[in-house]
């Protein structure tokens, strides 16, 4: 019998509800999408074999409740539930609790065991707290547990909910991120009453962070108003209406001063535990009985503010604009670290307060006395992604990328986080949630494949459509479940761009370059399945300006840029994502004059009032108004104040049937208000990341990604906005509005001109390319590097006369007669004019040169194969470090000799006969790690591969 078939034989099955339709086999309502459900296995009265009937977790249990003690319920869910092992250990404990809870409330109806039938072998939990309690004898309920008086002690101030929701009304209170940390630390170290902390450290925490918690309790906000609507017995269209106001927390502790039903507690009791205790039964439960019935039990004991606050921990909002960094830089320095690699909140909290012998709540334990921990990655549990920042310009990157840059293609795809561990697999998208399987199923066939010898991993990867006979890829939205349909010819494919775990090892402290090694030798790609990321190593402005102009031009979304020596911090923003609307100001981003045609409520701050805009533009064709996106950014509070009393609007509160005929909108896009005249509205300049279309607007589907208000346009009204055949041509001419010249701004005199249009190699290929390439081809490029057509016409270009020279820390720069400098790394040009201890060239001094420099004087030579540019490059770089340039192939006492390829062919070695056998043959990467460290780097990891017999050095030659 198959593992599927012996599978198939248990009685129970537990996953999480895929779609949303299926219902409860008990109570008849549908069970939501991605809640646990179980099922029982029932004869299948429409044919042979069994069917599963499916429950809500907490209707199983009931029927378990009212059925005979001899029918079979859950006792070992490893030997009973088909599924088990599929689930993540959250769902295991909730299911655990809820068996525990059942046998604890029931000790009658558990179920006989008949030892004499029972399969040797069978796993049974041996906790304590699990064994089948019929042969305890029942407590009276008349008969409390003795306790002597002196061990009950009282609950502590600290463990007060109205001491949480003081701490959180200061925090709200303040603005600068160091007084809300200050703020937490006091609070957690002094207590309320200054005496030290007496409560749970850890408790607190989840709560101040309940957006750190797993806890879902798929409760929206008009949700909640329909509960409490029958809770406070009020009337549910009225609380709607003061739910515009944008605060549900606020609407429900309104109405619960009105309500007949119940009166507000005048001292608020609780505390926080039993508040953290009723969420998470609340978390359990899914029908709107039970939930109406929880809330009921605890209402009577709440003050106003108390439910307003348990609302406000439901929505995972607290309204005090502090986050885990906040939070956790009041436990320890490193915390916020920690957890940003690790996830695991109550794991971060236990290292940073606990010592030996004192519990987590020991106020002793916090910052100041707590050792020192490490950010460690947990496999399985997701890790905060590395994020990246807007980069503004060509010179801006050069600036933040000093060492140089890799240059990444920025695919227009969805994040996604892979975790391996041996044959399980689990994806986690850029907001840590699993990511729907339909999208990443398929990539289990194919990782093991793509990886080899990688039992663990963690990778970091961008996942989009990819058109199976062009090998392009398709737009931003395409793998939905749906949208996939449409493309017949297109394949899910992986781009992996990062690694930070393999095989145990975790990777966060390792270089750029030194993860991107891994990859490249680790992986072996699987066309339009599995694919390594396209990158460029950049060190020149003009190389950067010349692939940007490519990209863009190729229609896709820009670049990612990361410095070659940049660890992998989680969460942080140190890499640069260049996009066309980020460049010069702007003004190479897609933009139209677009009027306001509707509007909806804001929520937080803006509830009440509108706030997002529906922007459109008339259709002269059918004398009709389309739209084409909606804006909520861009307009300061002040603006937002004065356009609620200018805009002339029309309340339709979402409803289809009430949108006017001028105005075409599919049924997503109904607003809560609607303009009264579109020819009287204000026009407003929209500026977004590109010119889209995805079908949602009826402007063509034509719509503007990443839109933001840049300007009102008063000097316009309706006449002269964009209509619709203009926007047509504004989206056909899209990729034709990219101006080169702008890239590099006034550094375009400095450097080579970029020529978009020339058939020459873009100058950043013959830097080095990570990307291995095929045997086939290195060999190809081996010999054509050392043609004798080359060699002929590669020469380093004369010089201009240098004067004086100057030692910038360890780089050595030469001066013209004007004082400019002559030499330099790229992006550490020092300033025109001489500097105070700079000299005359003629008292240069061997000793100065060695004891000043990176190179020490060394004699490098170059060898053939480099293009003029790049020969210049190298020579200047060169001089720099401080190295004796051998020219014209005079290489009789170098060094070092640089290759601009790591591979030589032998058919070249016979042009090294007069070439020392002691000299070390490198690749341009040396030069450059080299540059990028201003320190030496050992020729070993960069020798090019010669033939083992060839030389006498004590380079590895593979």
């Amino acid at each position: 019998m198959s593992d599927e078939e012996k599978e198939e034989e248990k009685p129970f099955a537990v996953d999480r509800a895929k779609t949303g339709r299926a219902k409860c086999k008990k109570c008849k309502c549908p069970i939501e999408k991605d809640a646990i459900r179980i099922a029982k296995l029932m004869s299948n009265p429409f044919g042979d074999g069994k069917m599963k009937a499916w429950h809500h977790l907490t209707c199983l249990f009931e029927v378990f409740a009212k059925q005979r003690a001899t029918t079979k319920r859950i006792d070992d869910p490893e030997e009973d539930v088909s599924g088990w092992s599929d689930l993540c250990d959250e769902d295991r404990a909730t299911i655990l609790q809820k068996i525990e809870e059942f046998e604890n409330a029931s000790p009658f109806k558990t179920g006989k065991t008949n030892k004499q039938n029972e399969p040797s072998g069978s796993k049974k939990r041996k906790s304590k707290e699990t064994e089948p309690v019929a042969n305890k004898k029942p407590k009276r309920v008349s008969e409390p547990e003795s306790k002597s008086p002196e061990k009950v002690e009282k609950p502590s101030r600290d463990d007060a909910f109205e001491e949480f929701q003081r701490l959180c009304d200061r925090v709200a209170g303040a603005d600068a991120y160091t007084d809300k940390t200050a703020i937490i630390k006091r609070t957690l170290t002094k207590g309320s009453e200054a005496g030290g902390f007496k409560s749970d450290v850890k408790l607190w925490c989840r709560m101040l962070l309940p957006g750190a918690v797993k806890r879902v309790y798929n409760l929206q906000s008009k949700q909640l108003v329909k509960l409490f609507s029958r809770v406070l017995l009020q009337d549910e269209d009225e609380m709607l209406e003061h739910l515009e106001q944008g605060d549900v927390a606020e609407t429900i502790r309104v109405y619960y001063g009105k309500s007949v039903a119940s009166s507000p507690a005048q001292k608020s009791v609780l505390t926080l535990r039993e508040v953290d205790e009723f969420l998470e039964k609340l978390s359990l439960m899914t029908k709107e009985d039970e939930q109406v019935n929880h809330f009921r039990s605890i209402i009577s004991r709440c003050t106003a503010d108390d439910l307003k606050m348990i609302i406000r921990l439901i929505k995972h909002d607290l309204r005090i604009n502090t986050g885990p960094k906040h939070v956790l830089a009041a436990i320890h320095d490193q915390a916020y670290e920690a957890y940003q690699a690790s996830r695991d909140l109550d794991s971060v909290i236990e290292r940073c307060t606990s010592r030996a012998g004192e519990s987590s709540s020991s106020s002793s334990s916090l910052l100041g006395s707590s050792p020192k921990i490490k950010a460690t990655l947990s496999l399985m549990t997701p890790v905060l992604p590395m994020l990246a920042e807007a980069c503004k310009s060509v010179e801006m990157a050069m600036k933040k990328c000093p060492y140089g840059m890799l240059a990444e293609v920025k695919y227009d795809g969805e994040r996604v986080q892979v975790h391996k561990k041996g044959s399980e697999f689990r994806y986690f998208s850029r907001s840590l949630k699993p990511v729907l399987a339909h999208k990443v199923n398929l990539f289990k066939n194919y990782i093991p494949e793509a990886f080899p010898d990688g039992d663990d991993l963690i990778l970091d990867s961008e996942v989009l459509m990819i058109d199976a006979q062009t090998g392009q890829p398709l737009p931003f939205g395409s793998l939905g479940k749906h949208k996939k349909a449409e493309f017949k010819n297109a394949n899910v494919c992986l781009f992996v761009f990062d690694c930070i775990y393999y095989n145990g090892e975790p990777l966060l402290h390792k270089s750029m370059m030194e993860r991107r090694r891994i990859l490249t030798e680790r992986m072996t790609e699987i066309p339009n399945r599995i694919m390594l990321s396209e990158v460029k190593e950049v060190h020149r402005a003009t190389d950067l300006a010349e692939m940007i102009g490519e990209v863009l031009k190729m229609g896709l979304e820009g670049l990612v840029l990361k410095d070659v020596h940049s660890k992998y911090e989680p969460g942080k923003r140190h890499w640069l994502k260049v996009k066309k609307d980020y460049l010069c100001g702007g003004v190479m981003a897609d933009s139209a004059d677009l009027v306001v045609l509707g509007a909806w409520y804001g929520t937080g701050n803006k509830g009440g009032m509108m706030s997002v805009f529906l922007m459109g533009c008339y259709d002269e064709d059918r004398d009709n108004w389309v739209t084409v996106t909606k804006v909520h950014t861009g307009h300061d509070d002040a603006t937002l104040a004065m356009l609620q009393d200018e805009l002339d609007m029309i309340k339709i509160g979402k409803d289809p049937a009430k949108v006017p005929s001028w105005l075409r909108a599919n049924k997503p896009m109904t607003p809560d208000f609607v303009a009264r005249d579109p020819k009287n509205q204000p026009v407003w300049e929209i500026t977004g990341a590109e010119f889209t279309n995805q079908g949602v607007h009826t402007a063509d589907g034509i719509s503007i990604r990443f839109p933001r208000v840049t300007r009102i346009r008063d000097d316009k009204d309706w006449s002269s906005a964009t209509t619709l055949n203009e926007l047509r041509d504004l989206f056909k001419k899209r990729l034709d509005s990219i101006d080169l010249s702008l890239l590099l701004g006034s550094n375009s005199t400095k450097e080579e001109p970029v020529d978009a249009k020339s058939p020459k190699k873009r100058q950043c290929d013959s830097k080095i390319t990570l990307k291995t390439p095929s045997p086939k081809k290195k060999e190809d490029r081996a010999t054509t590097s050392f043609s004798k057509d080359v060699q002929e016409n590669d020469s380093i270009p004369k010089e201009e006369k240098a004067e004086c020279y100057s030692f910038i820390n360890k780089h050595y720069i030469e001066y013209n007669s004007a004082g400019i400098p002559l030499n330099w790394i790229e992006g550490r040009k020092p300033k025109n004019g001489l500097p105070s201890d700079a000299k005359p060239l003629s008292s240069l001094t061997d000793n100065e040169l060695k004891s000043k420099s990176v190179l020490k004087g060394a004699a490098v030579g170059l060898a053939d194969g480099f293009n003029t540019s790049d020969k210049e490059h190298a020579y200047k770089v060169l001089k720099t470090l401080g190295a004796k340039v051998s020219k014209d192939r005079k290489w009789a006492g170098v060094e070092y000799l640089i290759h601009p390829s790591k591979e030589i062919s032998s058919t070249a070695l016979s042009e090294f006969e007069d070439v020392p056998r002691t000299t070390r043959h490198v690749s341009i990467s040396w030069l450059e790690a080299t540059a990028m460290a201003s320190e030496i780097q050992q020729p070993e990891e960069h020798a090019v591969n010669l033939i083992s017999d060839y030389c006498s050095c004590p380079c590895t030659h593979r």
